[in-house]
Formats: C-alpha cells, structure tokens, sequence
C-alpha cells in the first residue's frame, strides 16, 4: 500500500541518484538527505568483501560470497551491479521495489554505469542529478582537505574526474557545488518537485474522483 502525501494523495516512491567525481559533495550531501528529508531510505549493496569492525549486517551492506552474488546476477535480483577493486557490490531489486510501492523514496550513491544500468531497469522510477565541482582547483583543493589519500591517488582521482564528467549529459539534473547549503537547497527542490510528479501521484486519479462527488451533492 502506498503512503499518503502531506495532503493526503497517495504516491509512489522513487529512485533518487546522486553522482559526482570524488570530492564533489556527493556523500555530504546524501549525509545531509538523510538527515533532513523525511520518507527517504539509504539503498543498501550486497558485497563480496569481508565485513569490517563495526558494520551490521543489512544497514551497511548485505554481505555475502561470490557464489550467492553471482547467482543474484544471473536470477536478476539486482538492480545494478559492477566489480570494484576485485570485489562485487550491486544493489538488491526487492528491499528497492517494496519501498517504492510503499511510497517511500530509496537514495542511491553510484556512478554514471550504475546510474545506467538502474534505468534501464527502473526507467521512470529513476531520478538522477550530477554533482560538479565549480572548478579543478576547487575539486583539487577539496581532496587534499580530506586528507585521506597520497598525492599520487589523488592525481588518479582528479584524471578519472574528467571521464566521470564525460558522462553529466546523461542526467536529469546537474547541480553545482559552490556552497554545500545552496547545492543541498536545489537537490532537496528536485527532490520535493518530483515527488509532485502527475505519474508518481497514483491515488490522484480516486481523490479528484472523490473531490466531484462532493461538488455534485
């Protein structure tokens, strides 16, 4: 059963992605969607790799072997999937579905392949904005602020910056992050709109019904 809206119309939930080149605010952002938006669940990958000290299981990740996660590919119970770093992460289709039909919102932090591959499954049930930068420098000197990589990994990530950009042309929305509370103000206004959406809106069709038989007595 779908959730109702704050005025009272039922909707159905939808897949609301964030990308961005590393360092662009993607994470921060999510964190910030999370906090502060309501009706709105993180997505949840199955992996291959080992758990680490303090992780639970089915909040973090669902953690299984590569038996079981290549038999989810070949059955099609992920929505998107792709090796990383020797390992294989995707995301489960029923937990994603069963929020949907419920009326909540799932929040995906992927790539633009894993973006891909989610609408070509998902098609309208996608939503998808592109974190940029407002300039090199600035991606530059916010990964070196983190202070978690060498320089020479951030090199790698400043060049697979630009392949990433590549692909911003394939995306609903494009959001630049000139300031973390402006850029978080649009993608929560992107989020609110689509919400609003005619097709997402599933019980329009009964209340507007409900509406003329009122104005008929």
């Amino acid at each position: 059963m779908a959730a109702s809206g704050q005025d009272g119309v039922e909707r159905r939930g939808l897949m609301f992605v964030l990308s961005s080149p590393s360092g662009a605010g993607k994470t921060t952002l999510s964190r910030m969607l999370m906090e502060r938006v309501p009706d709105l669940q993180m997505s949840v990958s199955a992996t291959t790799r080992p758990m680490r000290p303090g992780e639970v299981e089915g909040k973090d990740y669902y953690f299984v072997d590569q038996k079981r996660f290549d038999e989810m590919v070949a059955k099609g119970d992920l929505l998107e999937w792709a090796p990383v770093f020797g390992k294989s992460y995707g995301t489960p289709r029923l937990p994603v579905e069963k929020a949907l039909a419920e009326g909540r919102d799932v929040l995906f932090d992927i790539d633009w392949q894993g973006t891909q591959q989610l609408r070509e499954k998902a098609g309208t049930d996608v939503v998808s904005v592109f974190i940029l930068p407002p300039s090199a420098a600035d991606l530059e000197r916010r990964l070196h602020t983190r202070a978690q990589d060498s320089d020479e990994v951030i090199r790698g990530r400043m060049d697979r910056a630009s392949h990433e950009m590549s692909h911003w042309a394939e995306y609903d929305y494009i959001v630049v992050n000139q300031n973390v509370d402006d850029a978080f103000a649009e993608v929560q206004s992107i989020l609110k709109a689509e919400r609003l959406k005619r097709m997402r809106r599933i019980g329009l069709t009964e209340f507007v019904r409900k509406l003329q038989r009122q104005l008929e007595k």
